[in-house]
């Protein structure tokens, strides 16, 4: 009796970050609306468009986080940096970023799909795997309800492709964005994947295009179809293989409904560059609130962390991390600060920084270890004599 095929899913919110701020302020909607940089009060769904700040007159050095897809249409996209987006979209609406919001409406749609499908792997704050190989109902009806669920449920739109497996899902989720369905089977390959460029494929970034372009290689077809042993002798044994087999929509990976995340960590890009003495206080506020925001993370997920860590991002992009472990596991953000002001001591302070971020590591639900000293772990640490010890304070 021949195993029943697989029947996996790509559930992707369209635009997100953007989406939901369009609920939030309907006037908006049509036009093009990029989410990053400062905080701002007092507008709500009867504001008048002409209130609302425009990309021109940003000025620092925010990134975007997402953008409507009336932006996108302007060259606009994710990561991109603010300046840039506003020589691209001069006009385009700028909102900043509300990540409250954004959790409440995540739980709000993997609750919706859950009711129809329950076998799900998280992949972030916008994006799951399906399982709905031994859910009852035909493909597409099944699909489809699930899109109706979470609008129901949300009052945004999602793009779903159901394939048989986890890589060809991701591929076919993106390929009628927005308020896509797309159905794939390894029949599709030629016609559907194959055309598209190699970095469609997750799992190959700007490098590998790059290399792979440089050896001829551009599309996921030409990929499928060149020697293996020409792409181990380019990308190593583990590499090579793994690339021929994504090409030609090979993936055995199982949806994962439980995994145990190996840290949780917040940090931010200042808007502008900070000097470690000059904007001492500036630099405390914002750890402090790193800090608290990470404590809320891992009390919210139910873990405590044997190792605090700090990341720096230099005005010259260079990044130094230290990390600090504990003795006892701490979750406590008053703990935290205090781990994360040893870890800075240990840091190089001699340039103006770009960007601060707090990690929580060696991560242990609270049963699994004794964490009932925590009134002791703002004492551990590397005692560390010098200037550096009045910063961050």
């Amino acid at each position: 009796m021949r195993p029943m095929e697989r029947r996996i899913a790509h559930l992707d919110m369209d635009a997100f970050y953007a989406s939901v701020e369009l609920l939030r302020y309907p006037q908006l909607k049509g036009l093009a609306v990029v989410v990053g940089g400062g905080r701002y009060s007092g507008f709500d769904s009867g504001t008048d468009v002409a209130r609302f700040p425009r990309l021109r007159d940003y000025v620092g050095r925010g990134v975007a986080t997402t953008a409507s897809y009336e932006a996108r249409k302007l060259g606009v996209h994710s990561a991109m940096g603010l300046m840039k987006a506003a020589a691209l979209a001069p006009d385009a609406i700028l909102l900043p970023a509300d990540f409250d919001q954004y959790r409440r409406y995540s739980r709000s749609f993997k609750t919706a799909v859950a009711e129809i499908a329950p076998h799900i792997e998280d992949r972030g704050i916008d994006e799951i795997y399906i399982d709905l190989t031994h859910v009852a109902g035909e493909t597409k009806e099944l699909a489809q309800r699930i899109k109706n669920n979470v609008r129901l449920a949300t009052g945004l739109s999602c793009s779903i492709g159901v394939t048989p497996n986890k890589l060809l899902a991701k591929i076919a989720s993106d390929l009628e964005k927005p308020d896509g369905l797309t159905i794939l089977t390894h029949a599709d390959l030629s016609s559907r994947v194959w055309p598209l460029p190699v970095r469609k494929i997750n799992g190959v970034g700007p490098k590998a295009t790059l290399k792979l372009e440089g050896i001829g290689i551009r599309t996921i077809g030409e990929l499928a179809h060149a020697p293996a042993a020409l792409l181990v002798q380019h990308f190593g044994n583990h590499y090579g293989h793994w690339l021929s087999a994504a090409a030609n929509g090979h993936d055995d990976r199982p949806v994962v409904t439980e995994s145990e995340p190996k840290s949780i960590s917040r940090e931010t890009t200042f808007e502008r560059d900070l000097d470690p003495r000059r904007d001492r206080e500036a630099l405390s506020r914002i750890l402090i609130a790193l800090c608290d925001r990470l404590s809320a993370d891992l009390e919210r997920k139910g873990y405590v962390a044997k190792t605090i860590g700090v990341k720096l991002r230099y005005d010259d992009f260079r990044i130094v991390t230290r990390d600090n472990t504990l003795v006892s596991p701490i979750q406590q953000s008053q703990a935290i600060l205090a781990a994360a002001r040893e870890c800075i001591k240990r840091a190089p302070l001699d340039r103006r920084l770009r960007l601060l971020g707090i990690r929580a590591g060696s991560l242990l639900r609270p049963g699994e270890a004794s964490a009932s000293d925590n009134s002791k772990d703002h004492r551990l640490g590397v005692k560390v004599e010098g200037e550096n010890l009045r910063l961050f304070d």
